[in-house]
């Protein structure tokens, strides 16, 4: 197909969700409760379902690369039936002595307010995401991101400042950006917060997919 005939619309998500001033703090400390996070401890969110192409090996073990452990790593997604793997990455948080530091949560049906406990939330995927919504999502809320630097992450992050892509299946580096960024004042990730947040606003959002279809529609119609 030729190049020139393509339009692309990104997928949109909800900022009326995906908003700092719609997220009590009350929801959020519910859920710092419930999952027993200490205070003042960084804390590095993977979200997503629990499937081998998310990455969470390769997150597990960035996270043991990294040294630290005075952090706490929250790889959040169900199972959906996927026992074994679920077991495989327990033994493997057990075998890298993380035991204390990475914990396997459940599905969340608060996301918004998850993304809120989150210093850093990592896309790890070690095949191509199709859009990566919760990346998109993170960066709405201001938060830190990292992802692997193949798929639609190249389009919805802007690399070094509204986000940092990593190799594929590179936990060394990946390690290496998530020191960096956990050394950062609290300055420096205010800015990156704010350009994370305007990036979003003005391009993923739902109005503006849906702005962008109608108006391919329109532009079809005309000619």
């Amino acid at each position: 197909v030729p190049k020139n005939i393509l339009r692309v619309i990104h997928r949109g998500v909800d900022l009326g969700r995906f908003s700092l001033t719609n997220i009590s703090e009350n929801r959020v400390e519910a859920l710092a409760r419930k999952w027993r996070l200490p205070d003042g401890v960084p804390v590095i969110m993977l979200p997503g379902r629990l499937t081998r192409w998310k990455g969470q090996e390769v997150f597990i073990q960035a996270i043991k690369k990294t040294g630290l452990k005075n952090l706490k790593c929250l790889i959040v997604g169900s199972d959906q039936g996927r026992n074994r793997y679920k077991a495989s990455l327990e033994k493997l948080i057990e075998q890298t002595d993380l035991s204390n530091v990475i914990h396997l949560i459940d599905h969340c049906d608060d996301m918004p307010a998850a993304y809120m406990l989150a210093d850093i939330v990592v896309s790890a995927s070690v095949e191509p995401e199709a859009f990566g919504r919760t990346i998109v999502e993170a960066q709405a809320l201001g938060r830190l991101v990292v992802a692997t630097d193949h798929g639609a992450t190249q389009e919805t992050i802007k690399n070094g400042s509204t986000g940092w892509l990593t190799k594929p299946n590179d936990a060394n580096a990946m390690a290496q950006i998530l020191k960096t960024l956990l050394s950062y004042t609290k300055e420096e990730r205010e800015k990156f917060s704010t350009l994370a947040i305007q990036h979003i606003n003005n391009n993923f959002s739902k109005e503006k997919m849906c702005e962008k279809t109608i108006k391919l529609y329109e532009s079809m119609v005309s000619n």
